[in-house]
């Protein structure tokens, strides 16, 4: 049995965000779990769609004796603090020094963290543990499909391997993967590596792997004729110098791994000009929305604000239009307020008040919207993930309400009369930044989204 210290940093940083990343956001436990110590890591996050969970599956089916450090995630934000990621970091470099002899280390990350003080924050802590370690212990790492993957990370990790598949489905899938082959490497097994890097850059929307170009792509993975092949699609809005989509392969010889990853280059050159880069404008899409007569409801995706790439998941930009557009039969989910959460909780069900809603954190021509909002439902933010990313995952967005907008009151540009305006239908309210793409926590607030226009 070998014995295999694991760790797992992931932070995701949009460094064009206002929110940074302190060391009480790793702390929170919010779609993943809190920051996890030692037996607690197992604890936590065996069986859940997560690296870590396939990871640790895989290894304990194999025997294998597991020296669990120390896991954990933040909600992607602007830079890790110094502070949080030199704690951290100390945390998970102690921990392997105190494990003894090792005959090998897992490292679960993202791919795309930048902190105050790193461009590289994978690449910095891979740096420590090699260090710790010395160049005889292989080190597996997983990363997210979303994952800028430096030259550091690929010179100081013996084997990488990536999600393949946005949304992230298969996040334990990879880790069982990263375990496969790292046991090869245990059996004696030399695998060399090739990493091309893309010399353009895939704006997030078009990253999906469920049609376009990207599934093209990734499905060429299935069927790699190498140890291992893989793509990251890069994460333009980390915004270093080694920012970018990639290809890396493993494989028995230099030059099989050579010839793999080069021809994925190439596929990937010639696909530059099928992204479909295009996104509408808001009215545009509000207007296509409302001309909609199939079953279920049009899902107009706010990509910019979306809390899962950092942003500050609080403009108000969607809302406006919404009721300029006299739209109905909207839901608007999840808006981070949680000044606004705590006011409805504090009145109770149906009752009433004024606020300024979102637009907290001067993001430029996003607002707060005023108006009066009755409070229809209230809920404690608390669920388990039903849907294949999150599935069986506890998950905690904090005190949570459905507001229903009644008429509001607000001038008009350039004029100085008063117009009335009504709202598109309910928003749902969070007191921390979480996607909202869980049918779960939608039905906590008690209303049925595929019953909606939008």
């Amino acid at each position: 049995m070998a014995r295999i210290a694991l760790a797992g940093f992931m932070h995701e940083t949009n460094t064009f965000a206002p929110l940074l990343a302190p060391y009480e956001e790793f702390e929170r436990h919010d779609g993943y779990p809190p920051l996890s110590l030692g037996d607690d890591y197992l604890t936590q996050l065996t069986g859940l769609n997560l690296p870590s969970g396939g990871f640790i599956e895989a290894a304990l089916a194999d025997q294998q004796t597991l020296l669990p450090i120390l896991w954990c995630s933040a909600e992607p934000s602007s830079y890790v603090t110094e502070s949080a990621y030199e704690r951290i970091a100390e945390m998970i470099c102690a921990g392997i020094r105190e494990a003894g002899d090792l005959d090998a280390v897992y490292l679960d990350l993202h791919g795309a963290m930048v902190t105050e003080h790193f461009e590289d924050g994978e690449g910095e802590l891979l740096r420590r543990v090699r260090a710790i370690v010395g160049d005889a212990v292989p080190i597996a790492v997983s990363l997210d499909l979303h994952a800028n993957v430096t030259n550091a990370m690929v010179a100081l990790a013996d084997v990488i391997t990536i999600f393949r598949t946005y949304p992230h489905i298969d996040m334990a899938v990879t880790g069982t993967r990263a375990y496969t082959l790292l046991r090869r490497l245990l059996r004696g097994d030399s695998l060399y590596c090739a990493f091309k890097r893309v010399p353009y850059l895939i704006p997030l929307p078009a990253q999906c792997t469920d049609f376009g170009p990207a599934q093209t792509l990734y499905s060429r993975l299935e069927s790699a004729s190498v140890a291992s092949a893989d793509i990251a699609a890069g994460f333009p809005p980390a915004d270093i110098y080694e920012c970018g989509p990639s290809v890396i392969a493993y494989d028995t010889t230099q030059s099989l791994a050579d010839q793999y990853a080069e021809s994925l280059l190439e596929d990937f050159v010639a696909l530059e000009g099928a992204f479909d880069t295009s996104l509408m404008a808001p009215v545009d899409a509000i207007s296509r929305a409302t001309r909609n007569n199939g079953p279920g409801p049009t899902v107009l995706a706010d990509a910019q604000d979306n809390s899962g790439a950092g942003a500050t998941s609080d403009t108000t930009g969607v809302l406006r239009t919404l009721v300029d557009s006299r739209a109905s039969g909207a839901v608007i989910a999840s808006l981070f307020d949680p000044g606004a959460a705590a006011r409805a909780h504090a009145a109770g069900v149906g009752a009433e008040f004024e606020c300024d809603l979102g637009g907290h954190f001067d993001v430029a021509d996003q607002p707060p919207f005023r108006a009066t909002y009755r409070v229809e439902h209230l809920a404690s933010g608390r669920f388990t993930g039903m849907d294949p990313m999150l599935l069986d995952a506890p998950v905690d967005v904090g005190p949570t309400a459905k507001l229903a907008g009644r008429r509001t009151r607000r001038r008009r540009a350039h004029c100085s009369d008063i117009a009335a305006l009504s709202m598109p239908g309910p928003i749902l309210v969070v007191s921390c930044r979480h996607r909202s793409g869980e049918r779960t926590h939608h039905g906590r607030q008690k209303h049925r989204p595929l019953s909606l226009r939008i």
